[in-house]
């Protein structure tokens, strides 16, 4: 890839993702470059739905897949970041099933704002979410790549929740959409007008709560497999995942009230959340070690066992 590519790509990445750029500099540049075009290939197809102020849906859809048909090869790119995108698919692999699920997602948006269940929220991230997992997966190569990509699928949907948690004000006011799932609100007492009016609530807290405990999950089945990736990428994203998921600090110290003010991490909590990850790394390698004694998500409930056999009994 040229390096012009690559700073078109860096410039969108530094200007609209700046949790993720700050772990993406730990990255070697191998990674790094690539990371770089990746994230903003992501951003302007994200951008066709999400800043589409005034513009129509067939003319979204339209864009979308004249974008489709640059990123698989099918139409000489227009854009340099597309160019270099195709050259990095080629180079790693990159299947055109994963690229048709990820714009497919995007195109999800053009028309959907509410989610039944969380099924179809998952169905829906396996585009938005898990694709981002895949293809950054594949440009760092694991040994096991087998091993790894069900975890970095996990990781890529707990980033994902983290945002549909952190913007609900943001994606009510500007977009007109709630991912908390419709069953979690129900479940939890939450008219979803009550979001279209920004009114904060006892019952809301408990729905976010809900969720942020959902995606604590998921971080917890993500960060397991940073283990089966190379070991110079290992570290940035452990950092990534410390970062995203100090968001959950801030929802928590606001009581859950992300109706009123958008949760957003100061550079000097980055710093920190990037200091402490790094000095804990230098002695103990281990990335699960790491997440759990530094990051937001609290550890795993203990199994209690029976004694008669020893059989692992959920305490929940």
């Amino acid at each position: 890839m040229q390096q012009e590519h690559i700073n078109a790509g860096k410039a969108i990445q530094k200007r609209t993702g700046k949790t993720f750029y700050l772990a993406t500099r730990f990255l070697p540049e191998r990674v790094r470059h690539a990371t770089h075009v990746l994230y903003a290939f992501f951003r302007i197809a994200d951008e066709v739905v999400d800043d589409a102020d005034g513009v129509g849906s067939e003319t979204q859809r339209t864009q979308l897949e004249n974008l489709r048909a640059q990123a698989l090869g099918e139409r000489p790119p227009d854009d340099p970041v597309l160019e270099a995108f195709q050259e990095l698919r080629e180079r790693y692999g990159i299947t055109d099933e994963e690229i048709d699920t990820f714009i497919d997602a995007m195109a999800t948006d053009i028309e959907t704002s509410r989610y039944e269940t969380y099924a179809d929220l998952e169905s829906y991230m396996r585009g938005s979410a898990a694709s981002v997992g895949v293809m950054m997966t594949a440009i760092m190569n694991p040994a096991d790549e087998e091993t790894a990509l069900p975890h970095a699928v996990k990781l890529g949907e707990a980033f994902q929740m983290t945002n549909f948690l952190r913007d609900v004000r943001e994606d009510i006011l500007e977009r007109d959409r709630i991912y908390v799932p419709q069953e979690t609100l129900r479940e939890h007492g939450v008219d979803p007008a009550q979001i279209e009016r920004l009114e904060f609530s006892d019952s809301f807290a408990s729905a976010m709560a809900s969720e942020l405990q959902r995606t604590e999950d998921l971080y917890r089945e993500g960060v397991a497999g940073i283990r089966y990736l190379p070991t110079d990428c290992q570290l940035p994203v452990l950092l990534a995942a410390v970062l995203y998921a100090e968001h959950h600090n801030v929802i928590r110290s606001q009581d859950y009230d992300v109706l009123s003010t958008e949760p957003s991490l100061s550079t000097t909590r980055k710093l920190w959340c990037l200091a402490k990850t790094r000095w804990h790394w230098h002695w103990n390698s281990d990335p699960e070690a790491v997440f759990q004694r530094v990051s937001a998500v609290p550890a795993a409930e203990p199994e209690r066992r029976s004694p008669e056999h020893g059989d692992s009994i959920p305490t929940r």
